[in-house]
């Protein structure tokens, strides 16, 4: 269903709030909460669209998932290797983590799983996660070009593999490291260019036996798994629109609870740290295995930066938002080794630019980045989010300091991961509506 939305200027945004639960911290919970032998309490877990596929996913397998009346999760395990076949195919809607991830988790168990999505996902790239399942001995029977719908006949006895990472990619490491949990012997991944570590540390905090020496990622399989209770810190992606909206609309002051710091996941904090934000962590601990914190943020005088490309694996999904807050930053800000941001849910390259371009914004294309100029956006006619969720999102925030009102064609689509995000963001003193 279309649900068009405008943004325009507005006052200072004031308050303290909460963003929803990690998306890619929920996908992992309800993945190793039904392979755990035992009943798993999941606090937080984020009810956007690609998860809720994800939980529907799992009880198709076997699991048994549900939620009580005071909103906490609870996953019945089916341990290791007692996934069953599925009666039907496996929709995985718009989420690529959750195909990819599922993808990795039945390729080693003895059923057929056939996986479809929705227009986005039918376009995205599998052959990334099936090249390296084959090795285990999983069959893919698909179109040519890999993507969606594919059947997965997954191996009747795995063999562990040592694989070497071609891209940095944590979805394809994850779904590797998913296979090994029901191969004997070690499986092995080769990282050489460090990605977000949640599987590592969910394995670990699960009781799997994982080790990490240098680019080596040894995951020993067939282990048994004992249920645990999961408390989910919210998304810092989620957060990173808060985070720039608050930093560029002027006199704003805002404090996000209970953020995920994950190492892995900080870069566009420091990026922004880095152009001249006023951005400072409270409160840091450490919960399930997985650093939090409370972030503050005041108005500041951006400048702008050349972003390190390689930087860009702990802020791959922050990019779209960065540009929002380059077009507020004085001078240039570059950013480039980031071609993978051309087979997200949309090539956000060429949507941002297009976008950015329409609103005023000074912006070039290049054809691993793009290049943005400090810029008084104009407001623009419907941005097309290219069913994107982060685009949606991105073009909302950059409404805020508009001339003229910013029109998002379609923004049901940010249902996949913020459900909400319209209400809270008004909540705050932001001037969004139909």
């Amino acid at each position: 269903m279309m649900n068009q939305l405008k943004s325009g200027k507005s006052g200072p945004l004031k308050g303290i709030i909460t963003v929803p639960g990690d998306k890619s911290i929920s996908h992992r919970s309800l993945i190793m909460g039904a392979l755990a032998i035992g009943k798993s309490k999941i606090t937080g877990l984020l009810e956007g669209e690609d998860v809720l596929g994800t939980a529907e996913a799992m009880k198709a397998l076997g699991a048994d998932i549900y939620k009580d009346d005071q909103g906490f999760w609870y996953v019945h395990g089916v341990g290791i290797g007692g996934l069953c076949e599925p009666e039907n195919p496996l929709n995985m809607g718009n989420s690529g983590t959750g195909v990819r991830l599922l993808m990795g988790l039945v390729a080693t168990h003895p059923i057929k799983v056939t996986f479809t999505g929705d227009a986005s996902l039918s376009s995205r790239p599998m052959k990334r996660v099936t090249i390296p399942l084959s090795k285990f001995g999983a069959k893919f029977d698909g179109a040519d070009d890999g993507t969606l719908p594919i059947t997965v006949t997954g191996a009747q006895m795995p063999l562990p593999i040592e694989y070497e990472l071609p891209v940095a990619s944590a979805q394809v490491k994850s779904a590797i490291m998913l296979a090994g949990l029901n191969t004997p012997g070690i499986t092995t991944v080769i990282e050489k260019i460090p990605t977000r570590d949640h599987s590592e540390r969910i394995f670990d905090y699960f009781g799997v036996p994982v080790e990490i020496n240098g680019e080596n990622i040894q995951v020993e399989g067939q282990a048994e798994i004992t249920a645990k209770d999961m408390s989910i810190p919210a998304d810092p992606s989620s957060a990173s629109f808060f985070i720039v909206a608050a930093l560029i609309t002027e006199g704003s002051d805002i404090t996000i609870k209970n953020v995920g710091i994950n190492p892995a996941r900080t870069g566009l904090f420091t990026t922004l740290i880095e152009m001249g934000g006023d951005i400072t962590f409270e409160n840091t601990r450490q919960e399930c295995g997985e650093d939090v914190a409370d972030i503050r943020v005041r108005y500041s005088n951006l400048k702008g930066i050349e972003v390190p490309h390689e930087r860009a694996p702990s802020m791959i999904d922050e990019y779209p938002v960065l540009c929002v807050a380059a077009a507020h930053a004085q001078g240039t800000t570059v950013m480039r080794g980031i071609e993978e941001l051309r087979v997200k849910e949309s090539d956000r390259i060429a949507v941002m630019v297009k976008g950015l371009s329409s609103c005023g914004v000074e912006v070039t294309e290049h054809k691993d980045g793009m290049t943005v100029i400090n810029s008084i956006p104009k407001g623009g006619m419907p941005i097309k989010t290219h069913l994107d969720h982060r685009i949606a999102m991105s073009f909302l925030v950059l409404g805020l300091i508009s001339e003229t009102s910013i029109i998002i064609d379609d923004c049901s689509v940010i249902e996949t991961s913020f459900p909400g995000f319209a209400e809270l963001m008004n909540s705050i003193g932001a001037n969004i509506c139909p």
